[in-house]
C-alpha cells in the first residue's frame, strides 16, 4: 500500500520539525511538505496532492480556520486540527470541526519538542483514521438539520448511553436535534481533552429544548437533561432509590480513551440493563465494543451508526463484528428509532 501523504501547515518552525521528525518514524505515513501559512500551504496543496493535512488554528496573514474553509470549497481533503489548550482555541476548534475538519490534536503546554513527540501515538491513528474518512460538511453550531419533535414522550425510567470519536461531533448534534425537550436521561462519552468537553457541551446547550451540560461527580441523570462526559476522567451511571447520577473517575485510560466509552457502557450494563439504550455513534479504534456487548447480553436495546453515514466506521464496525449490535441505521434514522423503543 503507498504511505498516506501528508502536509504539515503550522507557522513555527520548531513544530514542523518535531512533527516531520515523529510522522517520519512510521513506514504508512510520509510528510510531503511543510507550509508557514495559508498561502503557502495552498500552492503545496495543489503541488503534492497529499491525503491529509495538519493545521494550525492560528497563523499569520490567514488563520487556519478561514484557510479550512477555503480549502474545503475548492479541494477538500481530511484535516486534523492542531490546537492548544485555551478556551478560546477550544471554541475555535470545535468551529473547524464544523467547517470541516475530521479530528483535531492539542498541543501540548510548554516545550513542544518534549511533548509533542509523546502524542506520537494519537497523532498518527488520527492520521491513518483521516486518510480513510468520509468528508461530509455540515452545521455543527447552527440551527439543527431536523427540527425538534413538538410532541413529548410519555415518563419511563429508560436511560440513554451514547458513544462517539472522530466525527462524533456532528453527530451528536444530530442525534439530539430530533429528541424532544422530556427525553429521558443522556450520557454521552465523545473522545475529547479537557476544556474542550465543557465548551462542547455549552454549545450544544444553546442549540437544543433538553439541558446540556459537562457531567459533575454525583449529577442526576433526570428526564430532559444531557450529561457530557469531562474530558480527562471515566464517567460510570450508578443508581440510588431515586434513580440514576454519575461518577467520575480518574482511572487509567482504557483503550487510549478517558473518557471511554467501555467505561460508560460496562457500567450502563449493570444499572440500566433492560432498561437502557446503547447508541454507539461514528468513531475510529474499538472504544465501547465489549461495553455495547456487555449491554446486549444485560438486556440493553444497541444500535450503531451505518458505514454510509459514518465520517469514520471504526468503532461501529467493531462492535457490528463482535455481535454487539440489534439494529444499525442511519444517523438520521437512529433518533427515530430510540424515540419508538421509548414509547414501547
Amino acid at each position: 500500500m503507498k504511505p498516506i501523504r501528508v502536509l504539515i501547515v503550522d507557522d513555527s518552525p520548531t513544530v514542523q520539525s518535531v512533527l516531520t521528525s515523529l510522522l517520519s518514524e512510521s513506514a504508512d505515513i510520509e510528510v510531503v511538505g511543510t507550509a508557514s501559512d495559508a498561502f503557502e500551504a495552498k500552492d503545496l496543496v495543489i503541488k503534492t496532492e497529499p491525503d491529509v493535512i495538519t493545521l494550525d488554528v492560528e497563523m499569520p496573514r490567514m488563520d487556519g480556520i478561514t484557510f479550512l474553509k477555503r480549502l474545503m470549497s475548492f479541494r477538500p481533503v481530511p484535516v486534523i486540527m492542531i490546537s492548544s489548550y485555551t478556551r478560546e482555541n477550544s471554541l475555535r476548534t470545535l468551529e473547524a470541526l464544523d467547517a470541516g475538519a475530521i479530528d483535531f490534536v492539542a498541543k501540548p503546554t510548554g516545550d513542544v519538542e518534549i511533548g509533542l513527540p509523546k502524542l506520537k501515538h494519537e497523532i498518527t491513528t488520527k492520521i491513518r483514521a483521516a486518510a480513510q474518512a468520509r468528508i461530509k460538511p455540515s452545521v455543527l453550531f447552527g440551527k439543527p438539520e431536523q427540527p425538534v419533535p413538538t410532541a413529548q414522550i410519555r415518563p419511563s425510567d429508560k436511560i440513554i448511553a451514547v458513544g462517539a470519536s472522530t466525527g462524533g461531533t456532528r453527530a451528536i448534534q444530530r442525534l439530539l436535534g430530533s429528541m424532544p425537550s422530556n427525553v429521558n436521561g443522556i450520557i454521552i462519552v465523545q473522545h475529547m481533552p479537557p476544556r474542550f468537553t465543557e465548551v462542547f457541551a455549552r454549545q450544544l446547550d444553546k442549540l437544543f429544548p433538553v439541558d446540556v451540560k459537562e457531567a459533575e461527580d454525583m449529577d442526576r441523570l433526570d428526564p430532559g437533561k444531557v450529561l457530557v462526559a469531562p474530558g480527562g476522567r471515566h464517567l460510570q451511571v450508578a443508581k440510588d432509590y431515586n434513580g440514576y447520577f454519575v461518577r467520575l473517575q480518574d482511572g487509567r485510560p482504557v483503550k487510549y480513551q478517558r473518557p471511554s466509552i467501555d467505561v460508560l457502557f460496562h457500567s450502563v450494563a449493570k444499572t440500566g440493563g433492560r432498561n437502557a439504550i446503547g447508541i454507539l455513534l461514528t468513531g475510529m479504534g474499538n472504544d465501547g465494543t465489549d461495553g455495547l456487548l456487555a449491554m446486549k447480553r444485560a438486556g440493553a436495546f444497541t444500535i450503531a451508526q451505518d458505514e454510509a453515514t459514518s465520517v469514520v466506521f471504526g468503532m461501529p464496525g467493531s462492535a457490528i463484528e463482535h455481535g454487539a449490535v440489534e439494529v444499525v441505521a442511519a444517523l438520521d434514522e437512529i433518533a427515530g428509532i430510540v424515540l419508538s423503543k421509548l414509547e414501547s
